[in-house]
């Protein structure tokens, strides 16, 4: 089963009872095999919330500018989208702001998922302290199993409800030759604009869609997509920051 991102709409779903229209059903985005942790720790962390319910997650890039997935924002208008910054816990504490709007990545494809970044501006700014600080983007790639770190509301386990505390996971970066070798079992599914991220039994899925990938204390992915969840023969595939990155700061400046 497809773990697209979108299955963070399903999480959203389980929490709220129902799944933002648009948002891609097929898509996975959840933390498996992780451990609680808090937004200090991750506080560039955000949740996109429409209705009151958490649907997909995001990065502070600037005091007004999140980083999302375009899959998270298909089908979805700004007026109907909220942003909590601040708070380890998706349904209370920090604060919620609206957004003046978005853009999805102009090449972006929901077939074979190759250009899913967005870029979110807020209506107000947020300010940073402990638990609200942006995150930088990477330039490069990390080296080939590289550690590196997703976070999220995400289920934890595949069709599960999301939990309140915010989870992390520690992967190991799988560069796209890897990731498209005979050692997995994408092929050429794995494009230019994508990187990927791989621990045994551990992974992002539902819910965790848009979310950051960090390593080196740089955002290098968005979380995507990938078959199942935490399957030892898909790794978690996320959006290349490094690829995007020029698009993302003109994106910023522009909208």
């Amino acid at each position: 089963m497809l773990k697209f991102v979108v299955v963070l709409a399903f999480a959203a779903c389980a929490l709220a009872g129902t799944v933002p229209e648009g948002l891609l059903p097929q898509l996975d985005g959840r933390i498996v095999g992780g451990y609680e942790t808090s937004i200090e720790d991750h506080p560039y962390q955000v949740s996109l919330q429409r209705n009151g319910a958490h649907f997909c997650g995001g990065s502070i890039y600037s005091h007004d500018i999140v980083v999302t997935a375009a899959h998270c924002l298909q089908s979805i208008s700004a007026d109907q989208l909220k942003v909590r910054v601040g708070t380890t816990y998706w349904r209370s504490g920090g604060s919620v702001h609206s957004v003046r709007g978005f853009r999805n990545h102009e090449g972006y494809n929901s077939k074979t998922m190759i250009n899913d970044v967005a870029v979110i501006r807020l209506s107000s700014s947020i300010s940073y302290r402990s638990s609200v600080r942006a995150i930088s983007l990477a330039d490069n790639n990390p080296r080939n199993g590289a550690e590196a770190i997703v976070s999220g509301w995400g289920t934890t386990s595949s069709g599960g409800s999301i939990p309140d505390h915010l989870l992390a996971v520690k992967l190991r970066i799988v560069d796209r030759e890897e990731c498209a070798s005979k050692e997995f079992s994408y092929g050429s599914k794995i494009k230019d604009t994508m990187i990927c991220a791989y621990a045994e039994h551990k992974d992002a899925c539902q819910g965790d869609s848009g979310g950051p990938l960090v390593s080196g204390d740089r955002l290098v992915g968005v979380v995507s997509w990938g078959y199942g969840c935490a399957d030892v023969k898909y790794p978690g595939v996320y959006a290349d920051v490094a690829y995007f990155h020029s698009w993302i700061e003109k994106t910023a400046d522009e909208l």
